[in-house]
């Protein structure tokens, strides 16, 4: 069995779906998501998108220079740029797909602030839940459209490579069962992060590295793998056993929120006496480490005390009614909180336009190292990116695909089929990455840590197996090699990435 379309879009999260989207109608579309449609982490995101929605060279200088300062100043400078100025124009195009954001009795945008911004240019949609809003109305959208064929259920193995080294598609499998080709003129790959690569992740679990793990497979250039960012905020509940942990937005502590330590006391002054809690994720992430250290504990907490619980129920409704279901009630009680791993700074390099480094094949949204985060992203940066520059990637696409040639001539290969249990395997890794290559990482973890995953990827090679299970924990670990190795190579400390010898 095989497949033929014009474009391939691998991942259904909002910047696969703005992909699709903004395909020329009359070319046809397949898109695949490994599992139900609206599963993917821009379902989970909270915060909501940061945008300059004006023309004001001076708040986009302002934007400019929050992202570099978040980055370390190691960012694609070009890349921000074509970030910062085109934000409102993606944001237009997205409202024109049915995206809704919160306003006030004025019809005007209701805008927060949140850890590195200097202004407030965040705009949300029902409170906290921007990431789910705005994913839902592109999908409702994408059903609808004639010339895309949605495939459920359905991972991607491997990309197909011609005889000229082009990208033509890929291998995938449908319902863990069913083998097949997609043949395609442009590829793209919107598979989103790489939570299931550590112990303890705020991501979707179906988060396993899938397009790093191709785009290395087939020879696209990998860049920026040790800037692996941990959110400071993750709900910590000492119980659970569940691996996801629940992200308390950054937003709140936008809204005045502080963070105070197991003694009660505020801590951020030691760290970052101007900024404080919206100093950026990497400076609140290894403060809170170190506050954990220094009080031999595993967590600190969010205070908000001083704020009305009525407002904050309102404004951030997601959160209340989780962390209300754990026992805690926001504006009365202590919400416990640890750090732990959130977002890919870097992965499969990308020009403006999405284009990777082997010819038709594209990437968009997190699975990309556009060059916009640098050492560390800046908080609400993510989904503008997912949409800047999925809408630059459709637009080129749409200028090549006239005169581009379909390439069908790799067959597949006949792989066995087992039902190995590689669970044991992946709790391995995420051991390894959480102890080793963490918020804190010295060469003698990352060297123990990298011959671990060196035999744990020599011995998967020599087993091939036709089974998702079998293709994540491939991914897993060529992604957990790819951030150890640039860890390694990297010996002085910045942004995302802390050395301590």
């Amino acid at each position: 069995m095989e497949r033929y379309t014009d474009v391939l879009v691998i991942g259904s999260g909002l910047a696969g779906l703005f992909t699709a989207l903004n395909i020329d109608p009359k070319y046809k579309v397949i898109m695949i998501a490994k599992e139900h449609l609206q599963n993917s982490n821009s379902m989970l995101a909270q915060g909501g998108i940061a945008a300059e929605l004006n023309n004001d060279p001076i708040l986009h200088e302002s934007h400019f220079e929050d992202t570099l300062k978040a980055g370390s100043f190691i960012n694609d400078k070009q890349a921000v740029k074509y970030l910062v100025d085109n934000a409102l124009v993606a944001i237009e195009t997205l409202v024109k797909f049915g995206a809704h954001f919160d306003k006030d009795e004025k019809n005007q945008y209701l805008l927060t602030k949140e850890g590195g911004h200097s202004h407030k240019r965040i705009l949300h949609s029902g409170g906290d839940a921007s990431g789910y809003n705005t994913t839902k109305s592109l999908t409702d959208d994408l059903l609808a459209r004639e010339n895309i064929q949605v495939i459920e259920n359905t991972i991607a193995l491997d990309l197909i490579r011609s005889k000229d080294g082009k990208c033509a598609g890929a291998f995938v499998l449908e319902n863990d069962e069913l083998h097949y080709s997609i043949h395609a003129k442009m590829t793209v790959l919107a598979t989103g992060g790489i939570g299931s690569v550590y112990g303890s992740t705020t991501n979707d679990l179906s988060a396993t590295g899938d397009g790093i793990g191709m785009a290395h497979r087939i020879g696209a250039r990998i860049r920026d793998m040790e800037f692996v960012q941990f959110h400071p905020t993750a709900l910590y509940l000492e119980d659970s056993k569940s691996r996801r942990r629940f992200l308390i937005t950054e937003a709140l502590r936008g809204e005045g929120a502080t963070l105070v330590n197991v003694e009660e006391q505020r801590f951020m002054q030691k760290y970052d006496p101007e900024r404080m809690e919206l100093a950026p994720r990497d400076v609140v992430s290894q403060a809170i480490y170190r506050e954990m250290y220094d009080t031999w504990t595993d967590h600190v907490y969010i205070d908000t005390r001083h704020l009305d619980p009525k407002f904050l129920e309102k404004r951030f409704p997601t959160v209340f009614k989780r962390v209300k279901e754990e026992g805690y009630i926001m504006g009365i009680d202590l919400i416990p909180v640890a750090p732990c791993e959130h977002f890919m700074c870097g992965g499969v390099y990308t020009d403006l336009q999405g284009k990777t480094t082997v010819e038709n094949l594209y990437a968009v949204g997190e699975v990309a190292s556009s060059g916009v985060h640098g050492a560390n992203r800046l908080a609400s940066n993510s989904l503008l990116e997912c949409i800047v520059f999925a809408l630059s990637a459709s637009k080129q696409m749409n200028e090549l695909l006239e005169t581009s040639k379909l390439q069908s001539d790799p067959k597949m290969e006949v792989l066995p089929q087992y039902n190995y249990n590689y669970k044991p395997i992946r709790k391995k890794i995420g051991d390894y990455m959480d102890e080793h290559v963490g918020i804190v990482r010295n060469t003698k973890g990352l060297t123990l840590t990298k011959s671990v995953l060196d035999q744990i990827s020599k011995n998967l090679l020599k087993s091939p197996n036709l089974t998702r299970h079998y293709y994540e924990t491939l991914n897993i670990v060529t992604t957990a090699q790819l951030i150890t190795e640039a860890a390694l190579r990297r010996e002085e400390s910045i942004g995302c990435h802390l050395r301590i010898e």
